[in-house]
């Protein structure tokens, strides 16, 4: 059959129209199936990683150049305070200056100068609390000291607890008062798992005292603890109901994975090192939300703002955001996924924006140029 000149060019259009919906296809389908990382084929069902389109308005560096910074805390005035793991206090506004170099302070491993904390009624008293480990006697242990803080100053040192076990791993640290007006305190195991479920012991807990170190009337065993069976919690902090949550680090080794978020109750046990997961036994309780064994979050500070728990990855790398459904149900997003390296630190500012600290100038992270960093976010991008 003999094709007209036009039929001709008709019959090549319509192959090249097919090949290019072959290529499309070939591309949009089968190729990202072949070599899309196997957790997105198999996705963890709490884990979405959300790409954020980034404004310099709404994202911006604030400090840099910091050496393991920890934790922080605001000032009235709207400067930070920031511990820096190897012992510093700092103060950060327009520029960066060295408040103090605590005495005492051990920097061992995970340990060192950890949390940091301002009294409810710091306006009146000035009372600053600081969570860090030390040596005695050959021993490493961590305690709580309050300072007050005033002219850029610190002054009238008073240790308030005492006893908690230090090691090189495991020193739990952060510190934060509730609604209550009491101080909670979270503590590791030592890298002594037994430790967790001894109530006489104040390793593997979250603690609770008052201001001046004693302790409340309605504590469950008629010491500073409050919850016990934790591993190496990293993050307290209270909703909008002032329920409390923390986060909290699962095994490492060949058991790693199994990071948590626990909705945490007065007297309650979690478990460790008895369960992990959502595994369950006896009156033991288990994580809200967990991070399963092909996972590792290695979950750090932690805060609430318009409905979610946003804490921080240090293994993760990310800043992630866990939504409260109904009835405390959790559902994870994972923001800026690989972008700044290990987050330790993450606060609400005055202004209502997040910041956060990288972590990668501690021996595990991938240095990146100006680490570390205080980073501040618009949470305003996650809606």
């Amino acid at each position: 059959m003999k094709l007209s000149a036009k039929s001709f060019v008709i019959l090549i259009l319509l192959c090249l129209a097919a090949i290019s919906s072959a290529t499309f296809l070939f591309r949009e389908n089968l190729i990202p199936l072949l070599f899309t990382p196997r957790n997105n084929i198999f996705p963890n069902s709490t884990t979405i990683n959300t790409p954020i389109s980034k404004d310099s308005k709404d994202i911006e560096v604030v400090a840099k150049d910091l050496d393991i910074p920890w934790e922080i805390a605001f000032l009235p005035s709207g400067e930070m305070l920031v511990t820096e793991r190897s012992g510093k206090l700092l103060k950060i506004g327009t520029q960066t200056q060295i408040i103090q170099e605590i005495e005492g302070v051990k920097h061992i491993g995970e340990g060192g100068l950890l949390g940091l904390a301002l009294h409810p009624n710091f306006d009146q008293n000035h009372f600053l609390y600081l969570y860090l480990t030390t040596q005695e006697s050959n021993q490493i242990s961590n305690r709580v000291e309050r300072y007050k803080f005033s002219d850029n100053a610190l002054s009238e040192r008073k240790i308030i607890l005492t006893g908690i076990k230090g090691s090189s791993n495991h020193d739990g640290g952060r510190i934060a008062f509730g609604p209550d007006n009491y101080l909670y305190i979270t503590t590791g195991d030592a890298q002594n798992p037994n430790l967790s479920q001894d109530k006489e012991s104040l390793n593997g807990k979250i603690l609770r005292i008052k201001d001046d170190g004693t302790i409340p009337i309605d504590n469950p065993f008629g010491n500073a603890v409050y919850s016990l069976g934790h591993r190496n919690p990293q993050g307290i902090v209270w909703d909008q109901n002032n329920s409390l949550w923390a986060t909290e680090h699962g095994p490492s080794g060949l058991q790693t994975g199994y990071d948590e978020i626990n909705f945490i109750r007065k007297g309650a046990n979690y478990g460790w090192p008895i369960i992990k997961g959502d595994e369950k036994k006896d009156n033991l309780t288990s994580p809200v939300l967990q991070s399963g064994s092909r996972d590792t979050w290695a979950p750090a500070g932690l805060i609430y703002w318009d409905g979610s728990l946003f804490f921080a990855g240090l293994k993760g790398e990310a800043l992630y955001e866990a939504k409260i459904k109904k009835d405390n149900k959790l559902t994870l997003t994972a923001h800026f996924k690989n972008e700044f390296g290990r987050i330790r630190a993450v606060a609400l500012g005055q202004d209502r924006f997040i910041y956060i600290s990288t972590s990668n100038r501690d021996d595990r992270g991938e240095l990146k140029q100006g680490d570390d960093k205080i980073i501040k976010i618009n949470p305003r991008i996650f809606r």
